[in-house]
C-alpha cells in the first residue's frame, strides 16, 4: 500500500496539468502526498504519439514533484464504464487510500472526459464496499473510499462551485502544461494543427486562471464542481 492524501486521475496524459495542476503544485507545497492516474496513453491524439506523451507526463509529474504517477492503458477514446475497468481503477483507489480525488470534467467537448468522470466517480463508490473483491500484486485489498470527489473543469467554460487561488503556483502549473511540448504551440512544430495546438489555447490557460481569480480578488485560481454539497468548519473559511 502506498498512501497519498489526494488522486488525481485524467482521461489522457496533460487533462491534470491543464486542468488542476496549480491545485495540486500548492497542495504539494503544504506538504501533501500527491499521485497521478492516467487512464490512457492518449494514442489517438493527432501530434506526437503514446511513446512522446509517457515521456512528456513523467516529465510534468517530476516538475510538479508528485510522488507517483501510474498508466492504465486503457483504450483511448473506447474505454467504457464496465466492471473490467471499474475494478482496476478501485484496485488503485485501494492501493493509493488517496482521501480526495480530482476527475475529469462532467461534461465537456472530448467524449472521453465525461465517460472519465462517470467511470470514476462509481469507481470511488464501489471502492468503499466491503463484498467487492479486488486484487493488487496478487493480494486481497481492503475496502476504501475516498471522502471527497471534485471535478475539475476543461474545455467547456463550466461554473465552478468553488475555485481555488493558485496565484503563486501559476508558474509550475505553465511549465508542467508545456511539458507536453507535441501537444501545444509550437511556432516551430510541422504538425497538424488541432484546437489545443493554437497559441489561442495556451494563453487561455492563463486568461481563463486569470478571470476566475479576478471573480474572487486574486490573481489567478482554478475551478471544480461537485455533486455534493460543500461544508465548512466556519464561515470565515470562505475567502
Amino acid at each position: 500500500m502506498m498512501k497519498v492524501d489526494i488522486l488525481a486521475i485524467g482521461a489522457h496524459p496533460d487533462d491534470v496539468e491543464l486542468s488542476c495542476a496549480g491545485t495540486l503544485a500548492k497542495e504539494i507545497g503544504a506538504g501533501k502526498s500527491v499521485a497521478i492516474l492516467d487512464l490512457t496513453k492518449g494514442e489517438l491524439g493527432t501530434r506526437g504519439n503514446a511513446d512522446i506523451r509517457q515521456k512528456e507526463a513523467a516529465n510534468a509529474a517530476e516538475i510538479l514533484g508528485v510522488t507517483t504517477r501510474i498508466n492504465l492503458g486503457f483504450a483511448d477514446g473506447f474505454f467504457q464504464n464496465d466492471r473490467k475497468h471499474q475494478d482496476k481503477i478501485v484496485s488503485y483507489i485501494r492501493h493509493l487510500q488517496p482521501e480526495m480525488v480530482l476527475c475529469n470534467a462532467i461534461s465537456d467537448r472530448h467524449p472521453d472526459h465525461g465517460r472519465a468522470a462517470t467511470l470514476v466517480a462509481e469507481s470511488c463508490f464501489l471502492s468503499g464496499l466491503q463484498k467487492m473483491e479486488t486484487f493488487y500484486e496478487g493480494k486481497s485489498q481492503y475496502a476504501w473510499r475516498p471522502k471527497q470527489l471534485y471535478h475539475y473543469i476543461q474545455w467547456n467554460n463550466t461554473t465552478p462551485d468553488f475555485v481555488v487561488d493558485i496565484g503563486t503556483e501559476m508558474k509550475v502549473k505553465l511549465a508542467a502544461v508545456k511539458a507536453y511540448k507535441s501537444q501545444f504551440y509550437d511556432s516551430e512544430s510541422t504538425a497538424p494543427e488541432t484546437p489545443i495546438s493554437t497559441e489561442n489555447f495556451l494563453n487561455s490557460i492563463k486568461y481563463r486562471a486569470a478571470d476566475l481569480g479576478r471573480l474572487i480578488g486574486v490573481d489567478y485560481a482554478e475551478g471544480f464542481t461537485t455533486s455534493r454539497l460543500i461544508g465548512v468548519n466556519s464561515i470565515g473559511d470562505l475567502l
